[in-house]
């Protein structure tokens, strides 16, 4: 098959043609680390095997998107042919554009020794083609995608060291850069340990939009920077699955009548999409999920919260909206700070804020006189 052509194609449209990363993206095939991929078809996953339509597979898999490779606990590569899945993803192929950016943020140089990790393995092919596998450590909390990417990465002629290992806890050497394409929150106090001096990690705060470097000094901490960018990775986990998503609360939420009725100030918004307002409240409120439905001109926001705080908020899309709320937490005054705020100041001060990560790994970010800790 003429992957070739296609992956010119991909590198063309991804970096110009001078950058170190031209090569590595027009040199290195995707699609054998994507043969079957999930498709997110009404609220459903459906299983797409490229060995079933080649055409549709070479478009997938040199397209500037993410592949879904693992729903729940079920890999693409194991499901039967027909096979629908159910649940959120759990890992991925990330967009090869937004790889090349996270190490472009490593600031990686020739014979850099790289920590990345590992997934579908087209990101670690990626850093081999680029600095050869001998400066390359992959590594995946599911044993099974260490695998499988191993064996797809050798028969394209790369053998970096692979490891199965929780990427928050002891890593399997040291490292002159630290590239996580998972998300983590607090940054890993490991990381520490296993960055050689001067050298840089690079990852995002998990539930925001935020990536953040930082380059280890002399007392064994770091410091960095939230950068001007902006990139949404999943949530590291620590079993086969993530924690069951708040559906019993979703169902109270759905149609009750809150603790609290009241008019909003602000119109509804869809918080996920407004990567600024989301990363600022996750960082005040970790851990709210969210829904949304629109209708006859409507939208409705979900917002809920493990403790039991919920709010919906109903309107038109220029119009104050109809807000009910419940449990220990007000979920919409708390978005409503944070919006108040963008309006006041005209944006928000996550994006360009100073990073410190202390050695015991306490992570601060700082900007003017807004300040917050991980």
């Amino acid at each position: 098959m003429d992957w070739q052509s296609h992956a010119g194609h991909l590198a063309e449209e991804t970096v110009r043609t001078d950058s170190r990363w031209y090569t590595p993206l027009a040199e290195t095939p995707r699609h054998p680390f994507v043969p079957r991929w999930w498709e997110n078809r009404g609220g459903g996953w459906d299983l797409r095997d490229g060995s079933s339509d080649v055409e549709a597979w070479m478009r997938a898999a040199y397209s500037n998107t993410s592949l879904v490779t693992r729903v729940g606990t079920l890999h693409a590569d194991d499901a039967e042919p027909g096979r629908r899945a159910e649940g959120v993803p759990t890992s991925s192929s990330t967009l090869p554009s937004l790889v090349v950016r996270m190490y472009r943020h490593a600031r990686i140089t020739d014979g850099s020794k790289v920590l990345v990790t590992t997934g579908s393995g087209y990101g670690t092919a990626l850093a081999c083609r680029r600095l050869g596998d001998r400066n390359i450590t992959s590594v995946d909390v599911d044993e099974y995608l260490v695998k499988a990417a191993g064996e797809r990465l050798a028969s394209e002629g790369f053998n970096p060291d692979m490891a199965v290992c929780d990427i928050t806890g002891d890593l399997p050497g040291t490292y002159d850069r630290i590239v996580s394409t998972v998300s983590v929150r607090p940054i890993p106090v490991s990381w520490l340990a296993a960055l050689k001096p001067g050298g840089r990690m690079v990852t995002t705060i998990a539930d925001t939009g935020l990536v953040i470097t930082a380059d280890k000094t002399d007392d064994g901490g770091a410091v960095g920077r939230v950068e001007w960018d902006r990139a949404g990775f999943m949530v590291t986990r620590h079993s086969d699955d993530y924690a069951p998503l708040l559906e019993p609360l979703y169902l109270a939420a759905r149609d009750e009548d809150g603790d609290e009725i009241g008019m909003g100030r602000y119109p509804v918004l869809n918080v996920p999409e407004a990567w600024e307002v989301w990363s600022m409240l996750a960082l005040a409120v970790p851990g709210i999920e969210y829904r949304t439905m629109k209708a006859d001109g409507r939208m409705t926001l979900w917002m809920l919260h493990a403790d039991g705080s919920w709010a919906r908020a109903t309107g038109g899309f220029d119009e104050p909206p109809r807000v009910h709320q419940s449990g220990p937490r007000r979920l919409w005054n708390e978005l409503e700070r944070v919006r108040r705020r963008q309006l006041l100041e005209g944006s928000l001060p996550v994006h360009g804020a100073k990073v410190t990560i202390t050695p015991s790994g306490e992570t601060t970010l700082t900007r003017g006189r807004w300040s917050t800790t991980l």
